[in-house]
């Protein structure tokens, strides 16, 4: 049978840029979900005028 070489490794500059490439975008996937969720609270929020009593319909359907 024939030996298998190990498992193929980065060199140690090449683990660090990896690395180093791996902690830029977690922090650009944290800044893109506060930056959304800073959004989705801004359209969450009345601002044209005082919120309606809990309970009260508020599609202006009439029956």
């Amino acid at each position: 049978m024939t030996e298998r070489p190990d498992t193929p490794r980065l060199t140690d500059r090449a683990e660090e840029a990896r690395r180093a490439r791996q902690q830029r975008e977690a922090e650009a996937l944290r800044a893109n979900l506060r930056r959304r969720k800073q959004q989705s609270r801004a359209r969450a929020t009345p601002t044209d005028g005082p919120t309606p009593p809990a309970g009260h319909d508020i599609s202006r359907n009439e029956a």
